[in-house]
């Protein structure tokens, strides 16, 4: 079990930590694809999920009608961060994984395309939600190691690129 707290940044300036135990006191009833009711210690939350970068483990999330951008690391990333491993800037990924099982809804990619950090590369429906995998960096597609229609676990290798 986990016991490390999360750090949740919102908005790029506010921090708090959340500790895996806390979830317990957190109540999420889906209400539709991406909308969410969610009740946290008797307070009563509308939220919906606008936007999510799951590689940059960043998500936007309009709450009670107010936009909020959360960033959440958890201590191996802010380990990493603090041995400045993050320093320098970008580093190439050569690989897309499936950050969720799901199903392959879309694929927008095509062998020997070039595509650019933030490309849409396919659409993965995970929890009745579409998902838009997107390129973490640049490069041209190697390989598509999936097809439309196919059923994908976590982690699963999704594509290549060079």
């Amino acid at each position: 079990m986990f016991t490390e707290p999360f750090r949740i940044a919102a908005n790029g300036h506010f921090e708090f930590d959340f500790l895996p135990e806390d979830a317990k006191n957190l109540d999420v009833i889906p209400e539709g694809e991406g909308v969410y009711h969610l009740l946290l210690n008797g307070q009563s939350f509308h939220a919906e999920l606008v936007e999510a970068d799951y590689a940059a483990h960043q998500y936007v999330f309009k709450i009670n009608g107010a936009k909020y951008t959360l960033k959440i690391s958890d201590h191996y990333e802010r380990l990493a961060q603090q041995l400045g491993l993050h320093a320098g800037g970008s580093h190439k990924v050569n690989v897309v994984k499936a950050p969720m099982p799901g199903l392959v809804l879309n694929i927008m990619a095509e062998v020997g395309q070039d595509v650019q950090k933030g490309d849409p590369l396919l659409i993965l429906e995970a929890m009745k939600m579409e998902n838009v995998i997107k390129a973490a960096s640049e490069g041209r597609v190697k390989a598509i190691l999936v097809q439309q229609g196919s059923a994908v676990e976590k982690g699963q290798l999704l594509l290549e690129l060079e």
